[in-house]
């Protein structure tokens, strides 16, 4: 018997659970809205403002790591830390938190990854850059593909360092992201 997630350092976590794309698959909406309707069925009481498919399976026609991420924006008058017990009582795993953000995930075993795998991102409402991105790169298909190219050449260097790999696409996504914002005003 392996050791648990809990008790694995970060870079047995990383060689465990390796950066790795694979072609768009149209099975990531039906994971997504299965994952969404857990979420509604959990929270019921509690104030969720939007549930959204984010990140690069949210995106169509590209490359993505088989992970269907989805945020949940509360109303501030919420408790994050209890929204988030909540979905930790129910099976998630709490990934990271910061100010005013949690992370938390499903899919995540000993033995590596689950046939479905999930990001929740729970935010405040209004802490939604990602749903600009997103749209910005489905209307952009051509910035999509730069997008799934940074991807692609990132993959293998980063295989094993979850985080480098986040920050190496940062600025590309930051840049977008403003463009987007410019493009769409308060869409959201």
């Amino acid at each position: 018997m392996g050791k648990e997630l809990s008790e694995m350092s970060l870079e047995e976590l990383w060689d465990l659970f390796p950066i790795f794309l694979v072609q768009h698959d149209d099975r990531w909406n039906e994971y997504y809205k299965e994952i969404e309707a857990t979420i509604t069925d959990l929270l019921t009481d509690y104030p969720v403002k939007r549930i959204s498919h984010i990140g690069s399976t949210a995106i169509q026609g590209i490359w993505a790591k088989n992970i269907v991420d989805m945020m949940v924006e509360i109303s501030e008058k919420a408790d994050m830390e209890e929204v988030s017990h909540i979905l930790e009582r129910n099976g998630f795993i709490r990934m990271s938190d910061e100010k005013r953000r949690i992370s938390l995930n499903r899919g995540y075993t000993k033995d590596g990854f689950a046939e479905k795998v999930y990001h929740i991102h729970l935010r405040y409402a209004g802490d939604n850059d990602e749903l600009y991105f997103r749209d910005y790169l489905n209307e952009h298909p051509h910035i999509a593909k730069e997008y799934e190219a940074l991807k692609m050449e990132l993959w293998k260097r980063y295989e094993h360092n979850r985080n480098a790999y986040t920050d190496a696409k940062t600025d590309f996504i930051r840049k977008w992201t403003a463009e987007a914002r410019a493009v769409y005003g308060k869409r959201y």
